[in-house]
């Protein structure tokens, strides 16, 4: 039997001075309640309450052992709401990583809403597009663009997202619009450099199946971010995320070509290891995001 239960049940019988009133206040049958405090008393190896018919008499050894009793449950009671409390209240250092441009635009300024509402939490951001290791390096939570989440970790989508070849409608205008993937040789791609941590090939779905192109172009570099600026200024195409340019497609700004052979959408994922008891500060932050991602028109700016 549950120790709890039978100490829970001691204190219960000499509050309300019966048996009966006791089962009653703990929704069980008197017999129940009984077996309880004689199991108790068994495995103390002493008699804690004279009974009778008529009244409960504590014994010395039941008097010492029902003070101890009353503070042993109150204190029961208040680390229950100590962490009842941790439900909905976040507190701690939360440290954070997301690839650099998505976490520049779509992470961190969203940091000063989520510390108004949970002041008791520090927030460390590592704004990088390299893949790291969470439980190594110390992360409580990461950020990720579709790719594989290991199996140990839990991933949770946030958004949804698709690589576009895109370019702005002037250069559309001056070379054309490419038809097939073949057409992509004849215009400027700016693309990632090796350094940037990427082939220089661009990926799409042709006949149902994955392929890869390779691109060539008279600028490249290691940073998305720059990218994205050459291929705003007209300078050449770029295969760009919806998350970075979706406003910019709305306004006309740019416009997606080959979309035939777009690859399927992925998802924006927060992972974090698996664990048996999630943080609040973690839970809250990836809820946070969420409900920002969700608003209409977000992703439109």
């Amino acid at each position: 039997m549950d120790r709890f239960k039978e100490i829970e049940a001691f204190v219960q019988v000499m509050e309300h001075g019966s048996l009966a009133a006791a089962a009653l206040h703990a929704g069980i049958t008197p017999v129940m309640m009984g077996r309880r405090i004689d199991a108790l008393e068994k495995r103390l190896g002493t008699r804690l309450i004279h009974r009778s018919t008529r009244r409960l008499v504590l014994t010395e050894q039941g008097a010492s052992f029902l003070d101890e009793c009353r503070v042993l449950l109150a204190q029961w009671a208040a680390a229950e709401a100590t962490v009842s409390a941790q439900r909905h209240s976040a507190s701690g250092h939360l440290v954070v990583s997301a690839p650099a441009a998505f976490g520049r635009l779509h992470v961190a300024p969203h940091a000063a809403a989520f510390l108004q509402a949970h002041p008791a939490v520090k927030l460390s951001f590592n704004l990088t597009d390299r893949v790291v290791d969470l439980v190594r390096d110390g992360y409580d939570l990461g950020l990720r663009i579709g790719g594989v989440v290991d199996p140990n970790f839990v991933a949770i989508k946030l958004a949804t997202n698709q690589r576009v070849v895109c370019g702005t409608p002037a250069y559309f205008r001056q070379h054309g619009q490419p038809q097939t993937l073949d057409d992509l040789q004849h215009h400027n791609c700016l693309a990632f450099n090796l350094q940037g941590g990427q082939q220089r090939g661009w990926y799409f779905q042709q006949d149902g199946k994955p392929v890869s192109v390779r691109v060539e172009g008279n600028l490249d570099c290691n940073d998305g971010e720059l990218l994205h600026r050459w291929v705003s200024d007209g300078l050449g195409l770029g295969w760009r995320s919806t998350w970075e340019i979706q406003a910019q497609l709305q306004r006309g700004e740019l416009v997606t070509v080959l979309d035939a052979y777009a690859l399927p959408a992925y998802d924006i994922l927060a992972v974090y290891p698996q664990q048996r008891h999630l943080p609040a500060k973690v839970r809250f932050f990836i809820q946070h995001l969420k409900q920002v991602y969700a608003q209409p028109g977000y992703w439109l700016g």
